[in-house]
């Protein structure tokens, strides 16, 4: 989670920002002290509510739709949208309207989990999953020109991960994989040991920081465990 917000700093900084689907707010802090103005949204009020207990005025949240932005044309610099795209009933007008509220030259940034794993577990409440080679081609369609980074190489997993990927494989196909909170909670303790607490809101250098490893756009790869996207408008139309 840091990496990820580590890496989003380096295209906030002075200025303008929204972060959609910002769930709790972990990174909104960090990336508010960067930007000359971050706005912050989420689906579920309820989560929004858990941001504003920990922010107070400092931020403020505001209950939005990733795929019918409440704003304006060529109102930001860099639209944010972490772990979610796969939460979205139609990832293509959450791109088309990001290519609306981008100013020319704006810049999307993404991240999300490599389906094109050899174990990968799909989310039971996502929509759909998007490998490099689709992504690169919704992003294109709407007019960005995009460049991508991996990050967690699964070569350097602990061994007990790499062990255990077999029989997460396994479960997955089998429907055996708990669909709760609760059940993954167990499952990871078993494979990552002792879990740590998620924080209410990271700060530089929590962790050190790595920069991401650029991957090609259209072949899909095993040997990262999430990645992440920039997409840069081109242009000054606006696409429909």
């Amino acid at each position: 989670m840091c990496q990820r917000y580590y890496w989003a700093g380096n295209y906030c900084k002075g200025k303008e920002v929204l972060e959609v689907a910002c769930g709790t707010g972990q990174g909104a802090g960090y990336l508010a002290g960067l930007a000359s103005n971050y706005h912050a949204g989420d689906y579920s009020e309820k989560i929004l509510e858990i941001a504003r207990a920990h922010y107070g005025e400092r931020i403020q949240f505001q209950r939005l739709d990733a795929q019918q932005l409440p704003f304006e044309n060529g109102s930001f610099d860099t639209v944010i949208l972490f772990e979610a795209i796969y939460y979205l009933p139609s990832a293509e007008r959450f791109v088309a309207e990001c290519r609306r509220v981008l100013r020319s030259g704006g810049k999307v940034l993404i991240a999300t989990a490599n389906k094109d794993l050899f174990d990968f577990n799909p989310s039971p409440h996502s929509f759909t999953y998007y490998g490099v080679s689709e992504l690169n081609d919704l992003l294109r369609r709407y007019g960005f020109a995009s460049s991508f980074f991996g990050n967690t190489p699964v070569g350097d997993l602990l061994w007990r991960q790499r062990m255990l990927r077999p029989v997460k494989k396994f479960a997955t196909n089998s429907g055996l994989m708990p669909k709760t909170m609760e059940g993954k909670k167990i499952l990871k303790w078993l494979v990552f040991g002792s879990l740590v607490p998620m924080p209410a809101e990271i700060v530089a250098r929590m962790v050190p920081y790595v920069d991401p490893v650029p991957i090609p756009r259209i072949v899909p790869t095993g040997s990262i465990r999430f990645y992440t996207v920039l997409g840069q408008a081109q242009g000054d139309e606006t696409i429909h």
